[in-house]
């Protein structure tokens, strides 16, 4: 019996079909991981102060759980190959998606990248990774710390790093599992008057002493300093912010964890209220609030009482109108967010 050449063609094609893939004769080897994220959506770290148990929602103008940071729209997936070629970038949407992560081993670096104030510095460099904030000055305000930038507070930011990433077999899609944690906590910051809150007309604040920077890999904070600049809010009782920041600098942030980790005691956190009166004017208070930082390196509730305006100091004179835009801008100072290419 003789067998055409388009025969033996079509027995070679059912062969292969009926057969798992050979390397040799396949041109997409993917090596997928099913990445699905969640969320530890903490907004502050308890280190003795118990906020969760004794929270009071009148005087923090909301429920505990009503300052949790909610998830964002999307992340970034770095992928960093152990034998120190050019990372690799994919995006995700905020639960994840499927990735074909080629050949290990190599370090995973995630964060999201919805955000409008946050600067990532270094990110070719998994060990340099930072995310720092834009630039802020006000004109109004007389240096808190000497030599520390003023900046935004940062966005909701989370981050999380690993360096077991489950193996992925040829034509295999493997699941892999990562929990995002929060690099960003919020201080909720209250400004108690005494008397003459009904004086106030508008009011911003400033935290200095806070860190300027975080280390995306970790977590830990970096030992230089900048002034957080923010608003307020005017209440029957005083003024209240609600603050996010990078906390304290220098301090440990191993994977994210909570740790035994003390803040430096050489630290110094001040804490400025501005406010401006019917007339005009404008008056500042100055409260040093180290005492209260070193127990809540971050975030927590910082609270300053025994603010007051007498009548006096709010006396519209004669003929004189109050014009807002002597209370002064904030100036943004934008910069470039740095990616890897």
């Amino acid at each position: 019996m003789q067998i055409s050449v388009k025969n033996i063609f079509c027995i070679f094609l059912g062969a292969v079909a009926l057969t798992s893939c050979r390397q040799e004769l396949c041109y997409d080897h993917f090596r997928r991981s099913q990445v699905s994220i969640d969320y530890e959506k903490e907004w502050e770290r308890d280190y003795g102060e118990n906020h969760a148990a004794n929270w009071n929602d009148e005087a923090c103008e909301g429920t505990y759980e009503s300052h949790r940071p909610g998830e964002p729209e999307s992340v970034n997936m770095t992928v960093y190959p152990a034998d120190g070629s050019q990372p690799a970038l994919h995006f995700l949407d905020a639960r994840g998606g499927e990735v074909n992560l080629g050949e290990g081993p190599y370090d995973i670096l995630f964060y999201n990248n919805d955000t409008e104030y946050i600067v990532i510095n270094d990110a070719a460099s998994l060990s340099d990774a930072t995310a720092t904030t834009t630039t802020r000055s006000r004109a109004t305000l007389l240096p808190l710390h000497r030599g520390e930038r003023t900046v935004s507070p940062p966005d909701v930011l989370y981050g999380a790093y690993s360096s077991q990433v489950p193996p992925s077999g040829i034509h295999e899609t493997t699941p892999m599992p990562v929990t995002m944690r929060p690099l960003v906590y919020t201080y909720i910051i209250r400004y108690e008057f005494e008397e003459g809150v009904e004086f106030v007309k508008l009011a911003r604040g400033a935290l200095a002493g806070m860190a300027e920077r975080v280390y995306l890999r970790d977590g830990s904070t970096s030992d230089d300093a900048a002034t957080v600049l923010f608003d307020c809010e005017v209440t029957a009782w005083g003024v209240i912010a609600k603050v996010k920041t990078f906390g304290v600098p220098g301090f440990p942030g191993e994977h994210y964890g909570r740790d035994g980790a003390v803040v430096d005691s050489a630290l110094r956190f001040t804490l400025n209220l501005e406010t401006m009166l019917p007339n005009g004017k404008i008056k500042t208070f100055e409260y040093d609030v180290t005492s209260q930082m070193q127990r809540q390196p971050r975030g927590g509730v910082i609270t300053v009482s025994g603010l007051y305006i007498i009548d006096e100091e709010s006396q519209v004179e004669s003929g004189f109108e109050v014009d807002v835009d002597d209370w002064g801008d904030w100036t943004d100072v934008d910069f470039p967010t740095i990616e890897v290419d």
